[in-house]
């Protein structure tokens, strides 16, 4: 509890200077409540009922003084409601970027497990009721403490006997609040998630339309769509009868107060306890009992809301990446590219192991070529030498230093990956070009895009490099897309090369075209091919052949042929194809 609360206090401290100031108006705007009442009751009893020859200057004295306190107090609000507001919203700020952060740090095996939807449901939704969170709820606490203390200390003075009636219901109100907010704080955190399921569910959907559409499945979509909604309708609908029952029972609760002033007042002033004025007064201050009691209602939905949110922030922020840089971790110069893999074991979580003492080298500048069957494990492979994911034994060595003592973004500084699912973001050819090299100039844009026998189709482009290329680069073909995402690596010229299945989608022409990019940027580098057609992999300096078990063959392709084995096996298979 106490270390969420440290969290919770982090936040305010770039800003202390203006949640001092927040929180100073707050108590002026109080004070200035409670004050304005006791002067109307100086007009009425000090004044008219001692009956003065000449009332007037003092009246309008006291006037003028009241104005300037309700002129002062509505500057407090203006500022409470203005720079209070920026306030929060800066926070919000800070905490989305910081969790966008610490997201962008997770390793491939935390995106494995989690839903994007429901990680943009929190980053935006979350951080949006933390905001509210954050300004608003100090500020009522102050607010509503001050003027139920305050009231109730005036009163006291008046009449305690009547104070008393009043404070007896406060129980009550307090009682009843706590578990009617207890209950909307259960249906609020059930309604997250079901937000974030339904996010993910639209995530998912969209991102397929094209497969969704082509095999006629939108009704499917729309079933699976409205189960989702419905689930998050109920969690809702929950949400707002407990809302309900709290506002209602605070309404009335708030209600009673100025019946009991009447009640109670009229029997002390029948008994000669009390005056007519000191009644009015009290009538006056009854809405600073009510006042607090209807806030909170409205302060205790901050409170669930933003503790959930909150809640469901540190929750994610206390996940730490798998893979981050150890103690030791040195960035990495730019590397020859000597690459070896000792005695490596590899397992998914609650999977069967995918590697279990593999060995493999490779030399600086080598061209080497991984093949097998589907599910043995290329791919997991090349995911490994970049950390990717973690192995659970054995040794990755870059140059002879194991990857664990260089720090990430030095490793991943010297490797490059071409893959068969190529992302292009939101943008211009030119931007995703550029991805490659931050800062690059245009000439260095043209240049790699030449390299990658990318420039030709964009000169034909309504705007070249300027074409924007739409939501995943949908605007473009498969070939461009992959000549593009090559120019982004042409651009980045790292020392070593993956290329993992980057021409199986490809059709024949566009495969023969990205075919030569490929071996273009793989000059001179250390390169390491995932290959699904063996024709594309005939000119590697070596083959090898993985299994269940390992590797199982190695060798150029003649030589692989020759030997009649799995390679033989797998190459007159796709040749039959």
């Amino acid at each position: 509890m106490l270390k969420r609360f440290k969290q919770f206090v982090s936040f305010y401290k770039p800003y202390a200077g203006w949640f001092f100031a927040d929180m100073a108006c707050a108590l002026l705007m109080s004070a200035i409540a409670l004050v304005v009442p006791l002067g109307v009751r100086t007009i009425t009893e000090d004044v008219l009922a001692q009956g003065m020859a000449s009332p007037q200057g003092r009246i309008l004295r006291l006037g003028l003084i009241l104005l300037l306190l309700v002129i002062a107090q509505a500057l407090c609000q203006y500022f409470l409601d203005y720079q209070g507001h920026h306030m929060g919203a800066k926070m919000e700020r800070d905490m989305r970027a910081q969790l966008f952060r610490h997201c962008q740090g997770m390793s491939f095996s935390f995106y494995d497990t989690h839903k994007v939807g429901e990680l943009m449901s929190r980053i935006t939704a979350d951080s949006l009721s933390l905001a509210e969170f954050f300004h608003h709820f100090p500020e009522d606490v102050v607010v509503n403490a001050i003027q139920l203390l305050g009231a109730t200390v005036i009163l006291f003075h008046i009449n305690w006997k009547v104070t008393l009636a009043l404070l007896a219901l406060l129980p009550f109100m307090a009682a009843y609040t706590l578990y009617y907010s207890k209950k909307m704080r259960e249906a609020l955190a059930e309604g997250r998630r079901s937000a974030g399921d339904v996010n993910a569910q639209v995530e998912d959907s969209l991102s397929g339309v094209r497969v969704v559409q082509s095999f006629t499945n939108e009704q499917l979509e729309e079933e699976k769509f409205d189960r989702q909604n419905q689930r998050f309708l109920e969690s809702r609908r929950r949400g707002y009868q407990s809302e309900a029952k709290l506002y209602c029972g605070m309404d009335a609760f708030a209600n009673l107060l100025p019946i009991a002033v009447a009640v109670f007042g009229g029997l002390a002033i029948w008994a000669g306890a009390m005056k007519l004025p000191d009644l009015v007064l009290f009538m006056l201050y009854v809405n600073y009992f009510s006042a607090p009691v209807r806030s909170l209602a409205n302060t205790s939905r901050l409170l669930q809301e933003g503790s959930t949110s909150f809640a469901r922030y540190w929750e994610l922020m206390d996940m730490s990446p798998e893979i981050q840089d150890s103690p030791q971790a040195r960035d990495l110069p730019r590397v020859k590219g000597d690459l070896e893999l000792k005695d490596i074991s590899f397992f998914y979580d609650g999977g069967a192991s995918v590697f279990h003492g593999l060995d493999l080298s490779i030399k600086a500048g080598e061209y080497v070529a991984l093949v097998g069957a589907s599910g043995v494990g290329k791919t997991t492979l090349c995911s490994l030498i970049p950390r990717f994911y973690q192995v659970q034994k054995g040794q990755i060595l870059l140059d002879g230093q194991p990857v664990e003592n260089a720090t990430l973004r030095s490793l991943r500084q010297n490797i490059g990956m071409v893959q068969q699912d190529v992302y292009l973001f939101a943008g211009t050819i030119g931007e995703n070009i550029a991805y490659g090299k931050p800062g690059c100039t245009q000439e260095e844009i043209v240049a790699a895009a030449q390299k990658a026998g990318a420039h030709e189709f964009i000169q034909k482009l309504p705007q070249g490099y300027d074409t924007d290329v739409g939501p995943h680069g949908v605007r473009l073909s498969g070939g461009q897309q992959q000549r593009v995402s090559i120019a982004r690596v042409f651009l980045k010229d790292p020392p070593v090369l993956i290329f993992d299945e980057a021409t199986s989608a490809l059709d024949a022409h566009s495969e023969k075209i990205v075919q030569r990019s490929l071996e273009q940027l793989a000059r001179r580098r250390t390169t390491l091919v995932i290959a699904h057609r063996l024709s594309t992999v005939r000119g590697a300096s070596r083959i090898l052949v993985l299994d269940e078990n390992g590797v199982c063959e190695e060798g150029t392709h003649e030589e692989l042929l020759a030997r009649g084995g799995v390679y033989a096996g797998l190459y007159q298979t796709s040749l039959e194809v």
